[in-house]
């Protein structure tokens, strides 16, 4: 495909491209059937509408698309333990993953069950004393203090923590890549597990939650009892889908749309409490929930104590919310510290083991585990290859991954754990974990290599910048970006629309913060724009536009609304750069 504007390497060495010919002409066909403006019509061509959906799916139904949720294996037997012990007043434990997902499904079933006054007991393991998912020791004593235990994000191979629960029935409402067997559980619910066949394994752990209370609310109703209204918890949702970056097409897009709306409104004090330590200054969306509120909240599992997100999100308490939420965004603060340090580190050797390799990947004594995942983000951002980063201690090493679209992690991982290679090790195919003897190191990673290359992920190129056209400063207005926004929200599996600036001139640019740059763009007809680049001095931008000496440039980036001093005004959030010959 012919480079767009001829950028064939940017600044970040990256090709921009644009739509291609199918999707110019699908664009075309939009704009002339639905009269709706071009620009939008060229996003929507690129997300694969089709003009006689586009209407349709800028007004996603979520009655239409949720599904029945008795399509799940052990649903129906899930929501019906769940509907006795509500009914009988039973003591339910609440067993959750330590990140945005596990917290967000804890506070659904917390929220739930608080309209029943069944305050149920939450649990979330310690990353670095207890690990991952269900434990013996801990599975045992919630059993015996409890009728009920549901684990949520976790467990579904969590074969002899379950077996050690006596006494309880336990519930397992998951997300994660399934075994081939199944713990001993009397419900596992999750749309993942290898013997499901259902289109909705791209939900997240929440999502997996929602339908069971939709199941739950379903059997009240038939007992002829109240329920509760479950709109009010897909904020939680939403939240959790975005931070776990689930894809946000067809069902997932729905709840989150619909969430960002509940989201708004600020009923949940936890959340609300959170934007505001947050400075956030417009209504949510969904960069804010992976990019602001979702960094804090796996803060509290990261570094610090890991119930801290679920609380804060369960609380109804404001001033406590207050509380957590400051002590989250200090602990945000102390993650990045600590994330520079293993990044900086583990950014040296991969790129010694070279970038082009199937897997990339680091490991370090010491290294937080807290912070693994993070740093595992940016060396898959620089090499657009799935990376994994391990952090050693005692003679284990305990890592993350992440992958890219089209390479499936989390299945290659599970191999290496049946294989031997890794004492433990699974997740979904974009992100998952591992705990690997050191000694077992290098050939477990080799081994993960070579399942990797299989898959082609030896032949990934560079990542181009996908445009959806160009646009001039005159027309950037508040109105273009609220029609954009309507094919939103954007995230995972349905990128946010990209446009590109040709030939602008610098009228301004200066250094905010140590690596941020604001600027503004000029055109040979005057028109003017405002832009930001973060992080734009920990690469080439920053320090090309800051000394521009009256060159002209292609931006490239996304469209946004700034409400910043309660004045609302279009401006770019600046991603790539490239000279205008």
């Amino acid at each position: 495909m012919t480079a767009f504007l001829g950028v064939s390497a940017s600044a970040t060495g990256r090709k921009w491209v644009g739509l291609s010919e199918n999707d110019d002409r699908l664009a075309q066909s939009i704009a002339q059937q639905t009269g709706l403006p071009a620009t939008l019509a060229r996003t929507l061509a690129r997300l694969g509408v089709a003009a006689e959906n586009a209407t349709a799916y800028l007004a996603p139904s979520l009655r239409d698309l949720m599904p029945n949720p008795s399509i799940f294996r052990d649903m129906d037997t899930a929501a019906e333990r769940i509907t006795q012990a509500i009914a009988k007043h039973q003591t339910i434990a609440i067993f959750a993953d330590y990140d945005v997902d596990g917290g967000s499904s804890a506070a659904l079933l917390i929220d739930y069950l608080r309209n029943f006054n069944i305050p149920a007991t939450l649990f979330v393991p310690d990353r670095i004393d207890e690990g991952y998912g269900p434990n013996e020791p801990a599975m045992a004593d919630l059993a015996a203090r409890h009728d009920l235990i549901i684990c949520v994000d976790c467990g579904t191979l969590s074969h002899d923590a379950i077996a050690a629960a006596k006494g309880a029935d336990v519930i397992v409402l998951d997300h994660h890549m399934g075994g081939e067997t199944l713990p001993p559980a009397l419900a596992v619910v999750n749309p993942n597990r290898q013997d499901e066949d259902s289109e909705f394994g791209n939900l997240c752990a929440a999502g997996v939650v929602f339908l069971t209370l939709v199941a739950v609310n379903r059997n009240l109703r038939e007992n002829g009892e109240k329920t509760p209204d479950l709109m009010a918890l897909l904020d939680l949702v939403a939240l959790a889908t975005v931070a776990d970056v689930a894809p946000l097409t067809g069902l997932n897009r729905a709840l989150v749309r619909q969430g960002l709306k509940v989201m708004g409104q600020r009923n949940r004090v936890g959340l609300a409490a959170l934007s505001d330590a947050a400075r956030l200054t417009s209504a949510p969306n969904s960069y804010h929930l992976g990019f602001a509120l979702g960094p804090r909240i796996n803060a509290g599992g990261r570094i610090g104590k890991a119930d801290l997100g679920a609380r804060l999100l369960a609380t109804t308490n404001p001033d406590e919310a207050q509380a957590m939420a400051d002590q989250l965004s200090q602990l945000n603060d102390d993650r990045r510290e600590i994330e520079a340090q293993v990044r900086l580190l583990a950014m040296e050797q991969a790129e010694e083991r070279g970038f082009d390799a199937p897997l990339v990947w680091a490991a370090g004594k010491n290294w937080h585990p807290g912070v693994v995942g993070i740093v595992a983000s940016r060396l898959k951002e620089t090499s657009n290859r799935p990376a994994i980063v391990i952090g050693l201690e005692g003679g284990e090493g305990k890592g993350s991954g992440r992958s890219v679209t089209g390479i499936d992690l989390g299945s290659a991982i599970a191999t290496c754990a049946r294989e031997g290679l890794l004492l433990k090790g699974g997740g979904h195919k974009m992100a998952a974990g591992l705990t690997v003897a050191e000694d077992k190191l290098e050939a477990a990673m080799d081994r993960l290599g070579e399942l990797l290359r299989k898959q082609g992920a030896d032949k990934i190129g560079p990542k181009d910048l996908r445009l959806d056209g160009s646009v001039m400063p005159s027309a950037i207005t508040t109105e273009l970006v609220e029609q954009l926004e309507m094919a939103g929200p954007f995230g995972a599996g349905a990128p946010a629309p990209r446009f590109a600036l040709p030939a602008q001139k610098i009228a301004f640019a200066k250094r905010a913060g140590e690596s941020h740059l604001r600027l503004t763009a000029q055109d040979a007809n005057g028109g003017r724009i405002d832009a930001i680049c973060f992080g734009a001095f920990d690469g080439p931008i920053g320090p090309m536009l800051e000394n521009h000496k009256g060159q002209s440039f292609h931006l490239a980036g996304r469209l946004e609304i700034d409400e910043w001093g309660g004045r609302r005004k279009a401006k770019l959030r600046l991603e790539d750069v490239a000279p205008a010959e």
